[in-house]
């Protein structure tokens, strides 16, 4: 009889591969509906925006867009007029754990150093480790050779380093920025980038108010657009500036006046 080539099952197809893992950016802060009025005008209108943790976020838009306004509730300086501000879910976050910057430097009338120390002192850092710590912080600012001299005769880069890393000092959860390099030079402006680069790697969350879409394009994870207080379009930073969803963004990069 003829032999018969037994009955082979076909080989199992092959094992897919492993879905990656997908991260999830937790959020930080939410604005839920947030209202701000001064003086009978509403300067915010029904704001909602959740800024996750991490990374830099720009707020961008028009003058008189609300930009600083939301950078100020953030920071606890003014309170919404309705609305709510919730940190990490439900709890307030606390004081040390935000830092603002403003446009322009506000330094006392001392030396490098001891700004740098008084602000670790107001934060409630003992004095033994404040000298450690100040050490650190003109390193990060590289401000060795300025540490002496009397902070407010410094140029406009160097005071604004001095107060970035003076933000800094209590290693804050969120840095809160408000134009920090509108007015300074080419190579005072890298330097301010570089500090903001900086946090972030370390795990600050970073939101920066800018005009300047350059900034934004070198600098941020992620584009708020704000128009008449109000979150008109979001998303990640190269698919805000190559393809804004909203005639207002269109419209604002092309260099066109919004009113």
């Amino acid at each position: 009889m003829p032999s018969v080539e037994p009955t082979r099952k076909p080989a199992p197809p092959p094992a897919a591969p492993p879905v990656p893992a997908v991260a999830v950016r937790q959020v930080a802060v939410t604005l839920d509906r947030v209202t701000f009025e001064r003086g009978g005008k509403r300067l915010l209108d029904d704001l909602t925006l959740s800024l996750t943790r991490g990374g830099i976020t720009a707020l961008m838009g028009p003058n008189g867009a609300g930009k600083s306004l939301t950078l100020r509730l953030l920071a606890g300086l003014i309170t919404p007029t309705q609305g709510r501000i919730v940190w990490d879910g439900d709890s307030p976050i606390p004081a040390r754990d935000v830092a603002l910057v403003f446009q322009k430097p506000v330094l006392f009338r001392r030396t490098v150093r001891a700004n740098l120390d008084h602000a670790l002192s107001i934060y409630g850092v003992p004095r033994r480790l404040r000298s450690a710590r100040v050490d650190e912080l003109l390193e990060i600012g590289q401000l060795r050779g300025l540490a002496d001299r009397p902070a407010r005769v410094l140029s406009g880069g160097e005071q604004q380093r001095v107060a970035m890393v003076r933000a800094l000092a209590a290693r804050p959860r969120i840095l809160l920025l408000d134009e920090p390099s509108a007015s300074l030079d080419p190579p005072a402006t890298a330097a301010i980038e570089g500090l903001v680069r900086g946090a972030a790697a370390d795990g600050v969350k970073v939101v920066l108010v800018t005009h300047e879409s350059g900034q934004a394009r070198r600098l941020a994870d992620d584009v708020v657009f704000l128009h008449r207080g109000r979150v008109v379009e979001c998303g990640p930073s190269p698919a805000f500036f190559d393809r804004p969803q909203s005639a207002e963004a269109r419209a604002y990069l092309a260099g066109l006046l919004l009113v």
